[in-house]
């Protein structure tokens, strides 16, 4: 059959069968930039809501200040909502680029992480990308070099915020929207920039597509079909790498065994250490960072501390160990806090400590009138980590722990005047302990979401 006849048509009845395929929702939040495909999506909508066929629907407006029309546009938003009963909810948001960013990234990051603030359990985003939008996100990707994930494109139906991203209209070309949005008399924005073509998705839009559609009618179709499959390979390849992540998981789940690792084959390396990064909230290397990982970190000699690093994340080696983390912050090693013991004292690092009340262990809790403060390792420090033992150099007793280097310079160390008094998630050092009639105080260190390590034991 002809590709072409097989296209579906636009309607709110055809809207309300794609909605009634997915989990219901308590409420619908419809990105509603005033263009063309969204205000198709928003007046089909509004059909299924005065028929009571949806949960309530609100709309959300995000004017990134780009444009000097951008106020103008807002008003069209406000306008068409108040037209149609519709409550509106508009947002302004910074979304002017970083310095080597890309535009339209900034702008989409800006948006969605504005709209995330609103968004509650059991809520919806719904967006207006279609089926061409698919088809241009899946040539940049493959231009780009991208996997399986990538040549996914956009998923239909995913996790978004503290509830859900849903895209109705994947399966609709573009003509097909305009064409309902013509037969309704809906008045919609043209944004200028649209139009051009130094944007890598306009020169797709305006001059690859069409030229490919005049050979190919359906390319559209195709390849948003495309990217199904991907979007199918994809998730094997995700089911594979959580059995092989199983394997190689530690007690610390930034951290993985290396022995376990190197069973895989260099594919499943690869893909395991994507599905971990990923899970950790890292962003994910290159195809030469990923393969220096595994040349110049995983195949290193057992004595060999290597690294290897790329935007917000670090990957060490230390023994048989594999760990993840954030770089430390910059001039962390020479901070000093003073601490009053009264609530958590927040670290440069992300990191916490908190002074917990005991009996008989810790730091005893009559400290006197000398300042607490709490430092980072400089060298040279010393700790008697037992009453009647011998004071031995802080870099030892934390080489004999087995504690990785980079760990070393981030632990709080909690001095008593200008002397060390315990180790945060280690040990108390002499003459510091309380002792088994005496009220002490245990510090517990609480380690940022975003690091590798944790300190489970407590002084």
């Amino acid at each position: 059959m002809d590709e072409r006849r097989r296209q579906p048509s636009f309607s709110p009845e055809s809207l309300a069968e794609i909605l009634g395929h997915w989990p219901p929702v308590k409420r619908y939040w419809l990105a509603y930039s005033g263009g063309c495909d969204s205000h198709a999506l928003l007046h089909a909508m509004v059909q299924l809501q005065r028929r009571g066929a949806i949960a309530p629907l609100h709309a959300v407006h995000v004017d990134h200040g780009l444009h000097p029309a951008s106020a103008d546009w807002a008003h069209h938003c406000a306008a068409v909502c108040a037209s149609l009963e519709l409550p509106l909810l508009s947002l302004r948001v910074n979304a002017r680029p970083a310095p080597g960013e890309s535009p339209e990234a900034a702008a989409r990051q800006a948006r969605y992480r504005a709209i995330a603030e609103v968004i509650e359990p059991g809520d919806c985003l719904l967006t207006a990308h279609h089926q061409d939008d698919q088809a241009e996100t899946l040539l940049l990707q493959l231009l780009r070099g991208g996997g399986p994930h990538g040549l996914a494109a956009m998923p239909e139906l995913g996790p978004f915020a503290r509830g859900q991203h849903a895209r109705p209209l994947l399966v609709f070309p573009r003509a097909e929207l305009q064409g309902y949005a013509e037969a309704q008399a809906l008045r919609w924005i043209d944004d200028p920039s649209n139009a051009d073509s130094g944007y890598d998705r306009n020169y797709l839009r305006r001059d690859v597509l069409p030229a490919l559609r005049g050979r190919w009618p359906a390319v559209a179709r195709v390849l948003t079909r495309g990217a199904a499959h991907q979007a199918e390979a994809a998730q094997l390849l995700d089911v594979l790498a959580a059995q092989d992540l199983a394997n190689c998981r530690t007690e610390q789940p930034a951290c993985l065994a290396i022995p376990a690792l190197l069973k895989l084959d260099a594919a499943r390396q690869r893909n395991t250490l994507r599905l971990w990064l990923k899970s950790l909230g890292y962003k994910l290397p290159d195809t030469v960072r990923l393969a220096h990982v595994q040349r110049d970190v995983l195949q290193a000699a057992q004595d060999r501390v290597p690294v290897m690093s790329w935007e917000g994340v670090e990957l060490r080696r230390y023994r048989e160990h594999l760990y993840a983390l954030a770089p430390p912050a910059p001039g962390e090693v020479n901070t000093i806090l003073t601490w009053d013991l009264h609530g958590p004292l927040h670290l440069p690092d992300g990191a916490s400590l908190s002074a917990l009340p005991a009996q008989g262990k810790g730091v005893k809790a009559a400290l006197g009138v000398e300042t607490v403060t709490v430092r980072f390792r400089q060298g040279g420090e010393q700790c008697r980590i037992s009453p009647r033992g011998s004071t031995r150099p802080l870099k030892k007793l934390l080489q004999e722990r087995g504690v990785p280097p980079w760990l070393r310079e981030r632990i709080p160390l909690v001095y008593v005047g200008e002397r060390l008094a315990a180790v945060a998630g280690y040990w108390v050092c002499a003459p510091f302990h309380a002792d088994v009639d005496e009220r002490g105080v245990v510090f517990e260190w609480t380690v940022a979401a975003s690091e590798t390590e944790r300190a489970h034991e407590k002084n």
